[in-house]
């Protein structure tokens, strides 16, 4: 079904940072399958882990014991401070289940009718509630009636949050991203993590991060909330966990990693244990070749060298981010500079119509780095100077 708008080029292979298309021409990937390819491309641990578990053992279902699911979980507990896990195949699915918690808690209280409080700008997903929780008309249009239950705030606005819960609306929980990416790479202001903690704290609400695109070390830390002194109730992971193995995980703590029962959720391949395997060695070569602090390194020198190279240059309006989770905002549309940096052998993407993100993999080189930062600012020239 015609559901993409796809870019004129087909991919057969890629190496590290490297994407070769059936023409044979290299393209530095720069977005990283969308912030997935933390570790690029034919990674030797999370290939060898996927082939000899294929040999091994592919599926078998929830219905039994999976160690790789149990192993998997346990790590992703111990690096995030979380107690249950639960997965599925994909971001949507961990913010299913994450919405779905949130429900249980509330109707647990006799709240009837709950909402959860959600962000303008942000993305949570295509399913029905997923899209019904995120921030963008353009993703609604359509398939109206949409999931009731959700109340709206701007991001980066602790008042306006403070003001849903002073109207008394049957809020069970807030859920939002630590830095919008679909968004436009937006971060908000230092405490305000702590803040909606606060709050959840003094309502009694769930605090639910969606840390999907920020999650496994994209910011510089395992979790964007480490940067912060606030620890959500419920997580939801996916992208980077399985570098490109569909695996999505929603991990709670407290009064809400016990709401699940057997029959109230599952999925047939959620947790599969090739899927785990795969995750199973993300998470143990990012320990062992210490890729947060990569992350935390190169996105500063990015930063650092993408000002320089567009100071003065009056429509670049902001360049900021959070380790390897960089935007770039124009003061006008720029989707264009997508296809002229596919001309020139870069991978990038245009979001919220006229910020460039950057979402690199984190085994990027300086060399790399600085053939990132040389094309795209060539691009950009380029573009501002047809006006």
């Amino acid at each position: 079904m015609h559901t993409y708008q796809r870019l004129p080029v087909t991919f057969e292979r890629g190496e590290g940072a490297w994407l070769t298309d059936t023409g044979g021409k290299r393209y530095l990937d720069a977005l990283g399958g969308i912030a997935v390819c933390a570790l690029g491309y034919a990674h030797p641990a999370v290939a060898e882990a996927i082939a000899d578990q294929a040999g091994r053992l592919l599926h078998v279902s929830n219905l039994y014991g999976i160690a790789e699911q149990q192993q998997l979980g346990e790590t992703l507990c111990r690096l995030s401070g979380m107690e249950r896990v639960f997965f599925g195949n994909s971001g949507a699915e961990a913010n299913e289940a994450a919405i779905k918690l949130a429900r249980l808690y509330a109707h647990r209280q006799g709240i009837e009718k709950p909402n959860i409080v959600v962000m303008e700008n942000s993305f949570h997903g295509r399913t029905l509630a997923t899209l019904s929780a995120t921030g963008n008309r353009k993703v609604q249009a359509g398939f109206e009636p949409l999931v009731q239950g959700f109340v709206r705030a701007p991001f980066n606005d602790l008042d306006a949050i403070r003001a849903v819960a002073d109207n008394g609306s049957d809020v069970v929980a807030v859920l939002v991203e630590p830095i919008q990416g679909e968004g436009g790479i937006r971060t908000p202001d230092p405490g305000y993590l702590e803040g909606i903690r606060a709050i959840c704290d003094e309502q009694q609400w769930l605090m639910m991060l969606d840390e999907i695109q920020t999650g496994m070390g994209r910011t510089g830390r395992y979790f964007a909330f480490q940067h912060s002194d606030a620890v959500p109730d419920v997580m939801t992971l996916a992208k980077a966990l399985g570098n490109g193995v569909p695996i999505g995980a929603c991990l709670a703590r407290g009064t809400a990693a016990d709401l699940f029962a057997p029959g109230h959720h599952g999925s047939t391949f959620g947790g599969n244990p090739l899927a785990c395997r795969a995750a199973q060695a993300v998470c143990e070569t990012l320990a062992s070749e210490k890729l947060p602090e990569r992350a935390a390194q190169l996105g500063e020198m990015l930063l650092t060298h993408l000002r320089e190279a567009l100071t003065g240059i009056d429509a670049v309006q902001d360049i900021r981010g959070r380790g390897l989770m960089i935007g770039i905002e124009l003061d006008r549309p720029c989707g264009e500079l997508v296809g002229m940096a596919l001309e020139g052998g870069l991978l990038i993407n245009v979001t919220a119509a006229n910020v460039i993100r950057l979402l690199p993999p984190f085994i990027l080189s300086d060399d790399e780095a600085g053939q990132l930062v040389s094309t795209l600012t060539g691009v950009i020239r380029e573009l501002i100077s047809r006006d």
